[in-house]
């Protein structure tokens, strides 16, 4: 990127961002802007973000404007991260539905699961009440969805670079549930990738994905505005079968829709159950 971002072309740039997938970018994050599309701008022979928002006018929903999402929303992410939710899931969700009698098939919706992490340790978790657990949670399906087709391509490989597995993954688990791969990684064992289904979805749009039991929607609903964020847990609600959980990232919070929902202290932690 040749040219500095104007603030004219950053607050387009911002409309056209929030307006594709919900992201509403703060003020003075041109940084960002710059470090995540230098490398589109020189492939596409972009001087700067103006003619970029040109491109992207002419080219509606084409691949460029994929390419610019996928950069714009690719994050980081960990194995069991922040923890309390997969202890909760743990300790007391998965009991509840094992004690259900008969036992009903439980699914969970691991939303903006990026390049797999969470819904593979979600997997991981249910493959270890199992073991402890013989006969119990039998039918247990996570729907993993994500708006990057390119993190998607990722997680349904189920292949990692060891620096990738060592964010937040024990030894013990690394052993127990990946198995070196030809190319040096470490690939993800059948039993846990057999469980996960990954689709592209965006948050914005219809939800197609059936009824669910848990949905995880952890780390996104930050970057969305007061009124989209509560669009999305209202539709989400919908989702949920009757007394299904919603489970919110660490600093993230309803604020609102007491109608739809009812806090549920874990100490530590909170989740909500569908009303």
């Amino acid at each position: 990127m040749k040219a500095e971002i104007t603030p004219p072309e950053y607050e387009a740039f911002k409309s056209f961002l929030q307006d594709a997938c919900g992201i509403l970018l703060g003020d003075n994050k041109q940084y960002l802007v710059k470090s995540r599309l230098r490398r589109i701008l020189e492939e596409n022979n972009l001087n700067s973000l103006g003619e970029l928002l040109e491109r992207l006018k002419r080219s509606g929903r084409g691949n460029l404007r994929e390419v610019v999402i996928d950069a714009m929303t690719t994050n980081e992410t960990l194995w069991f991260r922040d923890n309390h939710p997969f202890r909760i899931l743990q300790e007391k969700l998965l009991p509840e539905f094992a004690a259900r009698s008969p036992a009903p098939p439980l699914r969970i919706w691991s939303a903006a699961c990026s390049t797999g992490q969470e819904p593979y340790s979600v997997g991981m978790i249910v493959d270890e009440f199992r073991r402890q657990k013989p006969g119990k949670l039998r039918d247990v399906k996570i729907t993993a969805t994500d708006i990057s087709r390119s993190v998607l391509e990722v997680a349904r490989r189920g292949e990692y670079e060891m620096i990738a597995i060592g964010r937040g993954l024990s030894p013990e688990r690394q052993k127990l549930f990946f198995t070196p791969s030809a190319s040096g990684g470490w690939q993800i064992r059948p039993q846990i990738k057999s469980m996960v289904e990954f689709k592209e979805l965006n948050l914005l749009e219809r939800y197609m994905l059936g009824k669910f039991d848990i949905v995880m929607c952890r780390n996104v609903l930050i970057y969305f505005s007061a009124e989209l964020k509560k669009d999305i847990l209202t539709r989400i609600h919908a989702t949920l079968n009757p007394g299904g959980y919603l489970i919110l990232g660490a600093s993230e919070s309803l604020n609102g829709l007491p109608d739809l929902y009812e806090m549920v202290q874990c100490h530590p932690g909170i989740i909500y159950r569908k009303k």
